[in-house]
């Protein structure tokens, strides 16, 4: 049973007088489903860190039909879960998007590949099956593979075939493509628990591969950072988000139940919120919430160098600010 936030926050010893009367309303839209992905959120509700900001805080959870994107562009949400090559891609084409804080310090997109067809490294994705997903998330893909000198034409020396990948693992499973896209904390468990054991598998990451895109960083609306007020709401919001977010990196499996219990579809598994949350704590450790520009700019040069078709066409300005993060952390 949930908590209710004066609940929650009697269990942490707050004041159960409210001392602000009028909390501050924040809504959040995720990039995805209720899932460990988004657990520091999730934790910071429960536990009560909004409230203590004074916050108010409402989560939206996304899903194939939900682009966070168009609903920040509607005025569904003040701040929005996206990976950035999408937010990127949005300023590009009008919407001025600035990322605010990233908690995700590093990426979790990887090629996940069967160990029985021949491929050892990178060199012999070529003239092979790849499954990509696409809507912006090709263009690491696109990056990589340009790198690499290989087209992507179709199966033959020197390029590969690209099967566009539905939100599943069937491709690998059922031999279509030799490799397919993965998360380090979704689908790949979903290979496993397939019943593949890893030393089956042969695995690329982007991040060791160099051309890694930053994900699930925050974004709002360029115009709403001058005002003050707004400005302030924030920092108070990405400080209880990154409390939330080193509470389950520190505690893993409460956190996942934390997730399950306001997974209002109840498809959501134990084990695999378990072990999503113990991968999505790799990727937020070591992360206070600041941008790191240098990431910042991999994500800029892998994107404009994703082929004859990239994500963006041109260098962007104030894409990001660090007023939030720096604000946050005083």
């Amino acid at each position: 049973m949930k908590k209710t936030l004066y609940a929650a926050a009697a269990s942490l010893g707050l004041a159960a007088t409210p001392a602000l009367a009028q909390d501050d309303e924040v809504t959040l839209q995720l990039k995805w489903v209720t899932q460990a992905q988004f657990a520091g959120y999730y934790v910071a509700l429960e536990n009560g860190y909004y409230e203590e900001a004074g916050l108010d805080v409402t989560i939206l959870p996304g899903g194939p039909d939900i682009a966070p994107t168009q609903v920040i562009a509607g005025g569904g949400a003040d701040v929005v879960v996206e990976w950035m090559p999408a937010a990127l891609a949005a300023r590009e084409n009008g919407l001025p998007l600035v990322n605010i804080a990233q908690p995700f310090a590093s990426s979790g997109m990887m090629l996940t590949c069967w160990g029985d067809v021949g491929i050892e490294e990178p060199a012999d994705l070529a003239n092979r099956t790849l499954g990509v997903w696409f809507f912006g998330n090709e263009y690491p893909f696109l990056s990589w593979m340009s790198q690499l000198g290989i087209e992507t034409d179709g199966a033959s020396e020197g390029s590969v075939e690209v099967l566009k990948q539905g939100f599943n693992v069937d491709p690998l499973l059922q031999r279509q493509a030799d490799c397919i896209s993965t998360m380090t904390y979704n689908e790949y468990g979903q290979v496993i628990d397939a019943g593949v054991a890893p030393d089956e598998l042969v695995t690329f990451k982007y991040e060791d591969q160099g051309v890694a895109t930053l994900e699930d960083g925050l974004y709002v609306l360029e115009e709403n950072l001058e005002d003050p007020a707004f400005v302030d709401k924030m920092a108070r919001f990405v400080a209880a988000s990154m409390k939330g977010w080193k509470w389950a990196e520190e505690n893993p499996e409460e956190a996942a139940m934390i997730v399950l219990d306001y997974d209002e579809t109840g498809a959501q598994s134990e084990h695999h919120q378990i072990r999503m949350m113990n991968e999505i704590a790799k990727l937020t450790a070591g992360s206070d919430g600041t941008l790191d520009p240098a990431d910042y700019q991999r994500t800029v040069d892998t994107l404009l160098g994703g082929g004859s078709d990239p994500v963006i066409t041109q260098e962007p300005e104030g894409a990001w600010t660090h007023a939030i993060t720096d604000q946050a952390l005083n």
